[in-house]
């Protein structure tokens, strides 16, 4: 049987760049396409939807994050699930370091 195992998944992205936002893809799969985010101070993802639900879980960091009409902050640990087609966008206060799970198969 085959899986994957990352012991420090933060890792993945050792420095985020000043002024950027890094992505690594590090798993894709029929029901599962997993991707590392590091945004940098003050970076965004500017209001936009996804075509299949996903969840987020912010690792490190704080940010400001904004699903539908509704705004939250985000700290390590927040965990957030997302039906397909829900406006969201986020901006880091401080450098960020975020999982994006997207779920096609759901």
């Amino acid at each position: 049987m085959e899986y994957t195992y990352i012991e420090n998944l933060t890792q993945a992205v050792d420095a985020i760049p000043t002024e950027s936002i890094v992505s690594r893809t590090f798993l894709r799969s029929g029901e599962l396409k997993a991707i590392l985010f590091a945004f940098d101070n003050g970076q965004e993802l500017s209001e936009h939807t996804a075509s299949v639900p996903a969840i987020l879980h912010f690792l490190e960091g704080e940010a400001d994050i904004t699903l539908g009409d509704d705004h939250h902050q985000a700290r390590p640990g927040t965990f957030v699930h997302m039906p397909a087609n829900l406006k969201h966008s986020i901006v880091a206060r401080t450098p960020v370091k975020m999982l994006l799970m997207m779920l096609p198969g759901e």
